[in-house]
């Protein structure tokens, strides 16, 4: 059973990092909020569940948690309290299709957890450090942890 504040280990090619699952975003589709944090670890460490949980963040992420377990992508390893706010902004392009053809979008949408999509045209201000709101596959949240990206075309902004 997973539940807030469980926390998960991934294996990449020559470390390891963490992440948290921090929320339920019923705006997009009712699915997992995670954040990962940026510290990289030695293959075969266990650091403090809590020292983790305090770590610096590297992104905010929706994902299927449970399908990630059952690709062998990354295990749960116990549960923390969520430390500090829950205070993320995501963001969708209305320009976004599977064979983007568009590569600057000034069509976006952006939400907090749990509040109503809100369009605000060109990205401005706060809304340009928006995360990419799509639900990732759990393959693209592996891919972001090594590279720093998502796969795919997703629309960027000026």
């Amino acid at each position: 059973m997973i539940k807030l504040g469980d926390i998960f280990v991934a294996k990449l090619d020559d470390c390891q990092k963490y992440f948290q699952y921090v929320a339920d975003d019923m705006t997009m589709l009712n699915s997992r909020v995670i954040r990962v944090f940026e510290e990289k670890y030695p293959l075969g460490s266990m650091p403090d569940l809590t020292e983790i949980a305090q770590g610096d963040i590297d992104f905010y992420a929706h994902t299927s948690v449970k399908l990630g377990i059952k690709l062998g992508l990354w295990d749960k390893i116990g549960n923390s309290p969520v430390f500090g706010e829950i205070d993320v902004i995501f963001r969708r392009s209305k320009d976004y299709t599977e064979n983007n053809k568009v590569k600057i979008s000034e069509r976006w949408e952006v939400w907090r957890i749990n509040e109503e999509f809100r369009y605000v045209g060109k990205l401005k201000g706060e809304n340009r450090n928006a995360e990419i709101g799509l639900v990732e596959p759990p393959v693209g949240i592996i891919h972001r942890m090594k590279t720093g990206e998502y796969y795919g075309c997703y629309p960027g902004f000026e």
